[in-house]
């Protein structure tokens, strides 16, 4: 049995799905009904349990719940509950639901011996929006700018994955900054984008489909490797028709470019996750529209 937190959200859906076709029970934790679940449910619908991830008392209750009811027991956790981007609430409001929600998960699978998680970290960890530029580019998983209150939470997850990992030597806490999530619906908006370079300036001109999110997250669940690590998560191209060469020329001039760049290729890093993980994106906003 694997859980997911956050599992009614835009990731969460499409990593519940993906992992159930892929021959995992699942069961979702959320404050949201996951759409189209029946009542009451069907043997193939997804496990669904409503926990406020804030409450430490909830969270360990619903853990230990579907552990409890579960003969092999939970194998795994995908942590992806969380406020999902800056702006959505005040900053301090960000801060303390991200980090506390990320914490009392790892601490309640840490006491129930669950030694396998996953979760959401952010490609705002490397700067976005980038004020004066990147770093370099591509940006890798060795950028730690935050930027804002969102950012700083991801990051701050990150440290925390580090110190639950080294109080076990058996546990493995995967971390995927993923890119602007989109579902296959948004790449009508991807023309538009070509009116104007800097209207995806802010994050790089990156996106990941969120089947690929799922794809990631659940090769990380398989992956034999132990330790806290962390992932750059996006799709192998840009959103734009447009080299990188020429938006870098136009956006960022000064930005230092770390190899020679193919035109289209995403200038967040993948190489990690692919190396690592096996990690190879399936879907192509240029062959959907």
């Amino acid at each position: 049995m694997i859980i997911v937190t956050g599992g009614s959200g835009k990731v969460g859906r499409a990593c519940v799905k993906d992992l159930m076709e892929h021959g995992y029970k699942v069961a979702s934790i959320d404050m949201v009904r996951p759409a189209g679940l029946s009542n009451p449910p069907k043997p193939t619908d997804v496990n669904f349990t409503r926990a406020d991830i804030t409450d430490f008392g909830e969270v360990m209750a619903a853990l230990s719940g579907i552990n409890g009811r579960v003969e092999a027991g939970v194998t795994g956790i995908v942590h992806l509950g969380a406020i999902a981007a800056p702006g959505e609430a005040a900053d301090h409001v960000i801060f303390e639901v991200n980090t506390i929600s990320t914490y009392n998960v790892f601490d309640a699978a840490r006491r129930l011996q669950i030694r396998n998680i996953v979760w959401a970290s952010s490609e705002t960890v490397y700067g976005i929006p980038y004020p004066g530029g990147p770093l370099y580019v591509p940006v890798d998983e060795e950028i730690e700018l935050p930027q804002w209150s969102y950012s700083l939470s991801k990051l701050m997850g990150e440290k925390m994955a580090e110190q639950f990992a080294r109080w076990d030597a058996g546990t493995k806490i995967i971390g995927l900054r993923f890119s602007n999530v989109q579902e296959p619906q948004d790449y009508a908006n991807f023309p538009d984008y070509q009116k104007d370079p800097r209207a995806r300036h802010f994050n790089l001109w990156t996106y990941i489909d969120a089947r690929d999110a799922a794809q990631a997250i659940r090769l990380s669940l398989e992956a034999s490797i132990t330790g806290a690590h962390v992932f750059g998560i996006a799709n192998s191209d840009s959103v734009m028709t447009t080299s990188n060469d020429e938006l870098l020329d136009d956006v960022f001039p000064d930005t230092k470019r770390k190899r020679p760049l193919k035109p289209h290729e995403s200038l967040i890093s993948i190489e990690k996750a692919q190396r690592m993980l096996g990690y190879r994106p399936q879907h192509d906003w240029r062959k959907a529209t």
